[in-house]
């Protein structure tokens, strides 16, 4: 029980620092403390953890990919080649709900560290001129490029749930598919409410115009098509831009200090200090203890493993590799209806999580309140739970 009482002490101070406009970045490294004094981390473990934070192939890669990710924005917006692809988006989808929830949507489709951060300032872009708080705009921004999560089979979260549970990942994509279509009705439905109509009539749309899609379009393919990491795509990419418009060396030391930026460094190493913080204390481990020792009927523990697990880690591997095999265990076998229910759940606790990497970006690049996402995210993730609910009994 006591370790209930020491995760809600821990979120609780992160969701009131938020709620005062702290920085991301030090409100995870308070929270990373909290949790070290609360669960009695010996100085070795503490140390160890920092060395992990610091070393870890995810940090680095993540620095890069955000570094090199607000390079690329700056010369996109620069360059008007941001409001060129939306001016073409325009043209081409014509409603404005469309224009606004596409690249989200396609941006999604990239399992990468920071692809939030990518797609960002395309939909401020979109929204310009829209009266629109920035906490619909970030919710806008979070919300539409998950419901991939579910179903795609580039996402390693999915993956490593067919191969724990040995059920054809075919069977549970096809299972999932309704949650991920729940996410989509409830996007509308949550969001853009007074968005209505086309933004142009029909406008003839010039060959040279598409170019403006090429940069964005490059690092698709390349991440899509030939499975190159999302920093490598990005710095290869930059590159490119950096000899297409000629910039003076000047223009490239600026691009480069507007990416190498302390915020983003704070940033990161908040959000993998706590990640580790999390894993060396035993936090998530005990709380599965707790569950499985009181004798918590089944259903609810298909909930509540994955959904806990999610929530703290904010991570989708996270969830399935700590809980499913303790979950298959539980339920005496791999059934499809139980684990399409427990992946809902987990993903709903990831979707939630204040330390989920894309819900921290985006909080970041609007400068929304956390609350004024909450209000929007807490009845759409309800929503997917009742469908997930309606899975579980019709399989």
């Amino acid at each position: 029980m006591f370790d209930v009482f020491k995760i809600a002490a821990v979120f609780i101070t992160i969701l009131i620092l938020l709620r005062l406009k702290w920085n991301i970045g030090y409100v995870l490294l308070i929270a990373s403390g909290l949790l070290a004094v609360l669960y009695m981390m010996p100085v070795p473990a503490m140390r160890s953890t920092m060395q992990s934070t610091v070393t870890d192939t995810v940090t680095i890669k993540l620095f890069f990919a955000l570094t090199l990710i607000r390079m690329l924005e700056l010369i996109l917006r620069e360059k008007q080649v941001l409001s060129k692809m939306m001016e073409v988006s325009r043209n081409l989808l014509k409603r404005k709900k469309a224009v606004i929830i596409s690249m989200p949507m396609l941006i999604g489709m990239l399992p990468s560290l920071g692809g939030a951060y990518f797609s960002a300032p395309m939909v401020d872009e979109s929204t310009k001129g829209i009266r629109m708080s920035s906490e619909e705009k970030g919710f806008i921004n979070y919300w539409f490029r998950h419901p991939w999560e579910y179903i795609l089979p580039l996402y390693p979260g999915i993956l490593l749930a067919s191969a724990i549970t040995n059920i054809e990942l075919r069977s549970l994509i096809l299972a999932n598919m309704t949650y991920a279509a729940i996410i989509l009705i409830t996007g509308f439905m949550f969001s853009m409410r007074e968005v209505k109509g086309k933004f142009v009539k029909d406008i003839k749309i010039e060959k040279k115009e598409l170019w403006s899609f090429s940069p964005v379009s490059l690092i698709l393919i390349m991440v899509m098509a030939f499975g190159i990491e999302l920093h490598y795509a990005l710095g290869i990419t930059i590159l490119f831009l950096f000899m297409f418009y000629k910039l003076s060396l000047n223009d490239i030391f600026r691009t480069l200090r507007h990416g190498f930026a302390f915020e983003v460094i704070i940033l990161i190493i908040g959000t993998m200090f706590f990640k580790f913080t999390m894993e060396n204390s035993g936090a998530v481990t005990h709380l599965s203890r707790y569950f499985t020792e009181r004798g918590v009927p089944l259903l609810p523990i298909l909930f509540l493993l994955p959904f806990v697990s999610g929530l703290l880690t904010g991570l989708t591997v996270g969830f399935v590799g700590g809980t499913f095999p303790l979950l298959i265990s539980l339920a005496g076998g791999a059934h499809l209806n139980e684990i399409t229910f427990a992946f809902a759940s987990g993903f709903v606790g990831v979707l939630l999580s204040p330390v989920h990497l894309c819900f921290v970006l985006t909080r970041e690049y609007f400068k929304a309140d956390i609350v004024g996402i909450y209000r929007k995210t807490i009845p759409g993730c309800a929503i997917i739970m009742a469908g997930a609910l309606g899975v579980y009994f019709i399989l």
